[in-house]
């Protein structure tokens, strides 16, 4: 067992992240709806992440006080600079450790599904240590 001031800074990281990937994956798809339909409700929202209208509702208000988004009555949620940066940033993490997966014999589908739990807990050194292995792919 390690010792306690270490196995409470992995889990304290491991809080944090859960958090944050909370805004992370609320960024990510409201930047996906804009893109594809020009608009992200919060009923949109809410049916496309399985929760409840009220839980969104609750979300979309923290995005908006970290200074992530913004919204309009009856129009929608809207990225601030700082939400776009995040969601692409999320994306593109997203999309590394998708291909390290496949990469290495995960199916597609499982691939996705295991990035959207994987993506927020990575760490930058491990995200390096991605990208550098499917460049000796190359």
């Amino acid at each position: 067992m390690p010792a306690e001031p270490t196995q409470a800074k992995r889990f304290g990281k491991t809080r944090a992240a859960q958090s944050q990937a909370l805004l992370e994956d609320y960024a990510e798809l409201i930047a996906d709806l804009l893109a594809a339909e020009g608009e992200a409700r919060p009923t949109d929202i809410a049916r496309r992440l399985g929760v409840s209208h009220a839980t969104a509702i609750k979300t979309i208000g923290r995005l908006k006080r970290e200074g992530l988004a913004t919204s309009l009555p009856y129009r929608g949620v809207f990225l601030t600079p700082a939400g776009e940066a995040l969601a692409n940033k999320v994306r593109t993490r997203h999309r590394l450790v998708v291909a390290v997966l496949t990469a290495i014999g995960v199916p597609h589908e499982a691939a996705e599904q295991d990035a959207e739990g994987i993506e927020h807990h990575i760490s930058p050194a491990t995200l390096r240590a991605f990208a550098a292995f499917l460049k000796t792919r190359e």
